[in-house]
């Protein structure tokens, strides 16, 4: 290999890394700023404005490295079908959830991210085949999801709709990344991302003032805090490595975001806001970030053979 090339490779590689260690700290982060953040304002209308805020942004640095508009018509409708998918109904969701769920135990049920996005590898022409290893591996992190829901709504943490939204959040998300990854748009990932966030912006904000939570909303000190951290952090730098991520690596690699997030969330609701997790959910969470782990080797193990 000459150098010329290995200096490519190398600095690629770095990127990647970097890519890989805000979407780990960043995102493990904002379970908290969501949770702080929905408890003095309404989650619908403060999702909304979280990419309101962030998606200008985007756009601008993204026009300013030089990125453009899409130009074709199926460009734009894939553009908004998978930010109904992530953002909305993956992102949303949880926020909406949050207004009751502890951070720690939303961070841990949206781990099964990476057990869906295998699961949807599956279908269609270029789907792979699921192996026993990976097969035992969702099955064991269902049951550990089963145990983490079921003793939260034993406790009454939170009421029985809020564990249904977190359970749609992850297959939300889960296939809007494994559509957005089978079908490429013709702009870059920046401006991509920039998009979806300026159409969920749109969709949640019409739909939470439908709502009328904007007679809710009080504009204290941790709320504005928590939504600038949210649309600068969460969403401009965070989304924006994690969606130029999904078309530099492997579903497998890109699944390990989901058992390093919960660890970040679970310390740091800890830490912050004294959240506590019963022995029954220890328990459901080694299940559920264990299945995790065996679904990603055997998929690492797969794409090797």
């Amino acid at each position: 290999m000459s150098m010329a090339n290995a200096a490519p490779r190398t600095d690629r590689a770095a990127q990647v890394l970097i890519a890989f260690a805000i979407v780990y700290v960043v995102w493990g982060s904002t379970y908290l700023a969501i949770r702080i953040g929905v408890e003095h304002a309404p989650p619908v209308l403060f999702a909304g404005l979280r990419f309101l805020l962030a998606a200008p942004l985007m756009i601008a640095y993204a026009w300013w490295r030089g990125d453009r508009l899409p130009r074709a018509w199926r460009d734009w409708w894939m553009i908004a079908v998978v930010a109904v998918l992530m953002l909305v109904g993956g992102n949303g969701l949880v926020t909406w959830s949050e207004h009751w769920v502890p951070s720690n135990q939303a961070a841990l049920i949206v781990a099964t991210s990476a057990l869906w996005m295998a699961g949807f590898g599956t279908l269609g022409n270029s789907g792979e085949r699921l192996d026993r290893w990976t097969l035992a591996g969702l099955v064991v992190g269902f049951a550990g999801v089963a145990v983490l829901v079921g003793d939260g709504l034993r406790m009454s943490l939170a009421p029985w709709p809020a564990y249904v939204a977190l359970l749609l959040a992850p297959i939300m998300w889960a296939a809007g990344s494994v559509l957005s990854r089978r079908h490429p748009v013709g702009c870059a990932p920046m401006m991509t991302a920039a998009l979806q966030m300026a159409v969920t912006g749109i969709i949640m904000t019409v739909l939470g003032l439908a709502m009328g939570e904007a007679e809710q909303w009080r504009w204290t000190g941790q709320a504005i805090g928590a939504l600038i951290y949210l649309a600068v952090l969460g969403s401009c730098v965070a989304y924006g490595a994690y969606f130029w991520l999904v078309h530099q690596v492997s579903p497998a690699q890109l699944g390990t975001y989901a058992y390093v997030n919960p660890a970040v969330a679970v310390l740091l609701g800890w830490l912050v806001l004294d959240e506590r997790l019963s022995t029954m959910q220890v328990g459901g969470t080694s299940v559920i970030l264990l299945s995790v782990i065996v679904v990603t080797w055997a998929s690492r193990r797969r794409a090797k053979a």
